[in-house]
């Protein structure tokens, strides 16, 4: 009989051992790779966070300058669209009660045109009388002549404002559309920067958002003075006065994109409400705020003129004196006084 005999154990080697290998190593590069995964966002320290935030800020506020624009000019291309319709409406009004009074005249001549006027002389009894009615006939018939004309110059006019109405809507849908493109970006950007707090403790954030303004504002006088109350700088004119005195007012309102008030802003809101309620009207946006007065140096600045900021002119605040500012700094902070030097100097407006 054969013997019986445990069947013999292969070594792992040669191909076998190379296999293993591998699949090893490739569990291990896999586990790095996993880990390296759940790490591949560096850690920001929170002065690189507030640094990331800032320019988000900037940048959503460069768009919001943007969407604002659009929307002025979505504004004004509604009102004239909207014109556009009234008008064509009361034109088709006129020419519906022209063509009423043409079909009613078209009716009684076919009523009454159906013998020839030679005879019509021969058989009427009053030959004379017929003559003159015939001749007052031939007035009528050129009144008609110009109703006609005038009936199809209304028709050409109502057709003229439906085409300029055409391009007019066509014009508001593309600035509709260039508001929800700067709409995206505006959230996209805000959005961004609350996921960078999210990741800070609730201290780290109190630290990055903090209002360091008034640290800043008491060193920034040359003699030493704290920030300026309203009316310790004179405005060298009642509307600029005015404008000043209700950016006072106004400290402490939130920052909202697109706002102008009466209790929300953003940057150049806050500068159009301003004067505004000292009954002058500038423009919606820092790029066209900056044109709408005379220039003037940072070394001429008076109460009451606008600041720039940014070489995008894209913030703008109210100078108080003293070096100091009223402006609507971004969503992390209401309307505040802070000091020109804070940001970027671009230039500066007198409005009045």
């Amino acid at each position: 009989m054969a013997a019986h005999r445990k069947p013999r154990q292969r070594s792992l080697g040669g191909n076998t051992a190379r296999t293993a290998a591998t699949l090893a190593l490739a569990g291990a590069a896999t586990a790095t790779a996993f880990e390296g995964t759940g790490q591949a966002e560096p850690q920001l320290t929170p002065a690189q966070v507030k640094a990331k935030v800032d320019q988000l800020y900037q940048e959503a506020e460069t768009a919001t300058q943007k969407y604002d624009g659009a929307k002025d000019k979505a504004d004004a291309a509604q009102r004239r669209l909207k014109s556009l319709q009234d008008e064509a409406a009361r034109k088709q009004e006129k020419l519906n009660s022209a063509r009423d009074a043409l079909g009613a005249t078209a009716a009684a001549q076919y009523r009454d045109g159906g013998i020839d006027p030679a005879w019509q002389l021969a058989l009427s009894s009053d030959p004379d009388r017929y003559l003159d009615d015939a001749a007052f006939a031939e007035r009528v018939g050129d009144r008609q002549a110009g109703a006609v004309m005038r009936v199809r110059g209304q028709l050409r006019e109502i057709e003229r404002l439906r085409g300029a109405a055409h391009v007019e809507l066509a014009s508001l849908r593309s600035r509709q559309a260039e508001l929800n493109r700067q709409k995206n970006t505006i959230n996209g950007k805000l959005g961004e920067a609350r996921r960078l707090l999210d990741r800070l403790s609730p201290q780290q954030q109190a630290a990055v958002t903090a209002d360091a303004v008034s640290s800043r504002a008491s060193r920034s006088g040359s003699d030493g003075r704290d920030i300026l109350g309203p009316g310790s700088v004179a405005a060298p004119d009642s509307r600029a006065a005015a404008a000043v005195s209700y950016a006072y007012s106004k400290l402490g309102s939130p920052y909202i994109w697109g706002a102008t008030g009466p209790n929300a802003f953003d940057c150049s809101g806050l500068a159009q409400a301003a004067y505004r309620s000292a009954g002058v009207s500038i423009p919606r946006t820092t790029y066209a705020q900056i044109n709408a007065g005379r220039r003037v140096s940072r070394s001429e600045l008076q109460p009451g003129d606008l600041v720039f900021f940014y070489s995008g002119i894209s913030h703008v605040g109210i100078y108080i004196g003293n070096g100091q500012m009223i402006h609507a700094p971004n969503p992390s902070a209401p309307v505040r006084i802070a000091p020109i030097d804070e940001m970027p100097f671009a230039g500066a407006t007198r409005v009045v």
